[in-house]
């Protein structure tokens, strides 16, 4: 079940809702074919809730929102990527545990 802390980003509000956030927020850019995608969706939902209000979590279908896939390089999914005052500051490709993006998001 997916968390009501998961913000949906798009194309046309990744600015507004990503770079101009006043909070870190960790993107997960997805896609609805992707397996490992479904496999990481349960930690992304479980960080969206266990830090509700410091971190916004969030994800982009890749598919849906092409702009924003090719503007940061994102060649494979699951990719995560933490923003910090409108600047990526971590990534990470691929399906990861959830140590991992906890570290991402404390760099």
């Amino acid at each position: 079940m997916a968390s009501q802390n998961v913000v949906t980003f798009t194309d046309q509000n990744f600015e507004s809702e990503v770079l101009k956030s006043p909070i870190p927020v960790l993107v997960d850019f997805t896609a609805t074919w992707c397996g490992p995608c479904r496999a990481l969706a349960p930690i992304v939902d479980k960080i969206a809730d266990d830090y509700q209000g410091k971190v916004k979590v969030g994800k982009l279908d890749i598919d849906a929102a092409p702009e924003m896939t090719k503007k940061y390089g994102v060649r494979s999914v699951p990719t995560v990527m933490v923003f910090k005052d409108g600047q990526k500051t971590g990534m990470q490709a691929g399906l990861t545990s959830r140590e991992k993006l906890i570290q991402l998001l404390s760099v």
